[in-house]
Parts: C-alpha cells; sequence; structure tokens
C-alpha cells in the first residue's frame, strides 16, 4: 500500500501536464486538434483584448520581450545623453545637436543611432525632420531632444542610473 502513493502522485502530475499540454495544443495553429471553440478563438480573436497581440505572461517569450524592452529603453537612454554632452541647452530646458555631430559623437559607442533616434522619436522624446536620416545627406537636420532623461518621468529611472 505504502509504495502506491508515489506512483499515485507520479500518474496525477502526469495527468496535470498531459491536460495543460493539451490546452495549449488547442490554441496553437499549427496543430491537428480539431476543437472548434479553440479555432474561433484564433480566427476570431478579441483586439480589444488587453493582452491581444502579447506572448502569454511568464512564458520565455514573453521575459526575452521584457529584458529586450529593458535593453533598448537603456540605449535609448544611452543616445539623450550624448545628445545632452554634445548638443546646446537652451533656456526651455531642450537640447539641440545637428545629425552630422551626434552621428560622429555616437559611431564609437554604437551602430544603431538612427534606429534609437526612431525608437525616441516614437516616444515623443526628440524631434527631427524627415522619415529617416542618412549620413552625409542629413548631417545638417537639427535634432531637437525634448528633455533631459533625468528630467523626463516617462522614462524609467533605474535605466538612467544604471547606466551611470
Amino acid at each position: 500500500m505504502m509504495a502506491d502513493r508515489p506512483v499515485l502522485a507520479g500518474i496525477s502530475r502526469w495527468q496535470n501536464f498531459a491536460k495543460t499540454h493539451q490546452e495549449g495544443q488547442m490554441i496553437n495553429p499549427f496543430h491537428d486538434y480539431e476543437d472548434a471553440r479553440a479555432r474561433a478563438r484564433l480566427i476570431n480573436p478579441d483586439v480589444e483584448a488587453e493582452d491581444y497581440g502579447m506572448p502569454v505572461k511568464g512564458s520565455l517569450t514573453y521575459i526575452r520581450g521584457q529584458k529586450a524592452g529593458e535593453h533598448i529603453t537603456g540605449e535609448v537612454i544611452e543616445l539623450c545623453k550624448n545628445i545632452v554632452q554634445v548638443g546646446d541647452r537652451y533656456e526651455n530646458g531642450q537640447y539641440t545637436v545637428t545629425f552630422g555631430k551626434l552621428f560622429k559623437a555616437y559611431e564609437a559607442i554604437s551602430n544603431k543611432v538612427v534606429g534609437m533616434l526612431m525608437r525616441a522619436r516614437k516616444h515623443k522624446l526628440v524631434h527631427f525632420e524627415g522619415e529617416m536620416l542618412y549620413q552625409g545627406r542629413d548631417d545638417d537636420v537639427v535634432i531637437t531632444l525634448f528633455k533631459a532623461p533625468e528630467d523626463d518621468e516617462r522614462i524609467n529611472a533605474k535605466y538612467w542610473k544604471s547606466k551611470e
């Protein structure tokens, strides 16, 4: 009788695993499981749902996305710091620098300056004319940093401090 307990516990764990796996496969679009309810959720997703288009919280994809977001935030903050260092400050707290000057100062740090500028513009941290900036052609384009990162509450302070 005593020997049956570990076996029963193992069977229970296996059944829980199998149930969880089957539920996961029901929403897997590449699996052949024919459950109409699961397929309906895939075909007609709730685009108003808060988690629409997001990986499952706690999954490895979710964790990798969080880490990538933190890394990119750090790079955007580094870009803003460089604009503060090489740019001109105005009384209203804004900084300006030409793309050519920023590119020269930034090229030793990273080759992603244009991508980081696009990301910073998406978050309304900087402004510049045009969709894309190209070295040489756009060297005279003025880039405006609206606020230094330590003054902007939209940027998480821990990333600013971690780059010091």
